[in-house]
């Protein structure tokens, strides 16, 4: 017998979310970005209205009003979006407990097993649409299938606020005559490569022979031919048993751009900090830093060091970031954007040799008290009730972003 798996996908979710504080603004084309006046202006998300404009994520601000002179913008709230996830996948938790989150707003179900109780696979997609607009006011897609991969793709078909089965029988009339670039997996580079072949559709792609594919474009090929013919068997994971992360950073454009060594040391201590809290919170260390670099003709610089040592103290990752920018940055040209993440991750309870020298062990001791002391205060009193000496009311717009803890008014 067929799994039947249904995949759920929030319609506009971050538009949608603030909107919800807006409703003289449902009408209108709105969109979430960044602070412009601090050079955030990128469309993070845009409402149905403004889609029809040709407005499009990642576009600057700007952009988006050449296409939608009349377009609102509001401001992200990822608290806001953190807890309405946690909200909507509570909902699906009560149709079945196999759900695997892909991203904050989509989610997969199996819900074969869930069929006796609810009914069919659509019908169970209608209900939980049903109940997440009377709920909780939001709209999503789903995708019912026999597989993840066709799930997904029904998700996307038809938006917004609807349902869309794939089955076996019909999956041939709906996705084969889609273009390629269409098909999970296939981003730009490889519909390009494709093309070079002639293949051009997904039926094409399933049509090739995958020895060709393979050819083409290495192990991708054999993937995409066995997904553009159906031939998916990956579990729908329980949500219990999500890979774990795998790292964890911070990244700032920046009010101005950093030019001296000051400012960058200001920067990378309010990074640090970030990124330091966040893998505490999730009981991990970092084996490795990475550091990447923006100017303002965006052009970026990657550079990473692994440590003898794992950390998720603050003054580590910083001396470490440092260390990085010197030797791989000249001091003067200006820095637009700076993103520190900790790699290699591992859990925080796990045993690691220390250092030989007595010293260097309490000093790491002393550093993990005052900051795990600091975490508290902020549980507490909000994000900037204390920070770093160095990092306090700067003009480079760098402070302590933690998740779930609030800034103050």
């Amino acid at each position: 017998m067929d799994r039947v798996i249904l995949h759920c996908d929030m319609n506009s979710f971050f538009a949608s979310v603030e909107l919800l504080d807006h409703p003289e603004l449902q009408d209108k084309p709105a969109a979430v970005c960044g602070n412009q006046d601090k050079r955030h202006g990128i469309i993070l998300a845009k409402n149905e209205i403004a889609k029809k404009y040709g407005v499009i994520t990642g576009e600057t601000t700007w952009a988006a009003l050449k296409k939608c002179p009349h377009l609102e913008f509001l401001k992200p709230h990822m608290s806001k979006y953190k807890e309405f996830s946690k909200k909507i996948n509570e909902i699906y938790f009560r149709f079945t407990d196999m759900v695997e989150p892909f991203s904050i707003d989509e989610s997969w179900l199996d819900v074969t097993a869930s069929q006796k109780l609810f009914g069919s696979g659509k019908e169970i997609a209608d209900t939980i649409r049903k109940t997440v607009k009377e709920e909780l006011g939001l709209t999503l897609s789903a995708g019912v299938s026999y597989n993840k991969i066709f799930a997904k793709m029904g998700s996307d078909y038809k938006k917004p606020d609807a349902t869309t089965e794939i089955t076996r029988e019909n999956y041939k009339t709906i996705l084969w005559p889609m273009s390629a670039g269409e098909l999970f997996f296939v981003g730009k580079a490889t519909a390009e490569k494709l093309a070079s072949i002639g293949v051009s559709t997904i039926g094409e792609i399933a049509q090739t022979s995958p020895k060709v594919l393979e050819k083409l474009l290495g192990k991708q090929g054999l993937i995409i031919w066995q997904y553009a013919n159906g031939y998916d068997e990956s579990p729908v994971s329980l949500f219990t048993n999500q890979e774990p992360v795998k790292s964890i950073g911070n990244g700032i454009t920046f009010s101005r751009d950093l030019i001296n060594a000051e400012d960058i040391l200001t920067a990378v201590k309010t990074l640090s900090d970030t990124v330091a809290v966040r893998l505490r919170k999730s009981h991990n260390k970092a084996f490795g830093i990475k550091v990447d670099i923006k100017d303002n003709f965006f052009k970026t610089i990657s550079r990473q060091k692994q440590l003898d040592i794992p950390t998720n103290l603050a003054e580590e990752i910083s001396d470490v970031t440092m260390e990085l920018i010197l030797s791989n940055w000249k001091i003067g040209v200006p820095i637009r954007l700076l993103t520190i993440t900790g790699i290699n991750l591992i859990d925080e309870k796990e045993n690691v040799q220390l250092s030989m020298f007595t010293e260097e062990n309490e000093n790491h001791q002393a550093e993990e008290n005052l900051e795990r002391t600091m975490d508290l205060i902020r549980s507490k009193f909000g994000s900037e009730a204390v920070g770093f000496a160095t990092t306090l009311d700067n003009d480079i717009g760098a402070y302590v972003r933690i998740d779930d803890v609030p800034r103050k008014k």
